[in-house]
């Protein structure tokens, strides 16, 4: 179950980064050109909402449930905090990964909030683009699947 929901969790990251590609370049180019705000720009913003939600689910589940990594850090969380490895997935992927959600659905409710199409895209790129670096900083790069 373990290895299942892993490679299920890293494989949902390369289809978020294609969401947040096109929705950023949307928000951009919508803002700095002064677009409508079309069904696309909404339609890309919800899917990018719910594929973050599963993915927040699916890491919860990793990280309360059946993470080795996570059980070995909540054995001993003082020597988990000494140990760079632990103290990541313990302490610093999570939070950085619940940020980043958060902000997706900031982004989300001020698109829906934001009276000019302008300000909807630039509401987009704003937390859209602080979800997309939070994520990137978080990823654990040295056990990336490609």
């Amino acid at each position: 179950m373990y290895t299942a929901l892993l490679h299920t969790h890293n494989m949902l990251r390369w289809l978020l980064l294609v969401l947040f590609i096109l929705a950023i370049a949307f928000a951009i180019t919508g803002w700095l050109q002064k677009k409508e705000w079309a069904k696309k720009d909404r339609i890309t913003g919800t899917l990018l909402t719910i594929f973050m939600d599963i993915q927040l689910l699916i890491g919860l589940v990793l990280y309360f449930f059946v993470s080795p990594l996570t059980k070995a850090a909540f054995a001993d969380f003082g020597a988990a905090m000494k140990n760079a490895g632990l103290r990541f997935f313990a302490v610093e992927h999570i939070l950085l990964m619940v940020l980043a959600v958060l902000f997706v659905h900031i982004g989300k409710a001020k698109t829906k909030n934001a009276g000019a199409d302008w300000k909807k895209h630039k509401a987009a790129f704003i937390w859209y683009g602080l979800s997309l670096v939070l994520i990137l900083l978080g990823i654990p790069w040295d056990r990336a699947m490609f």
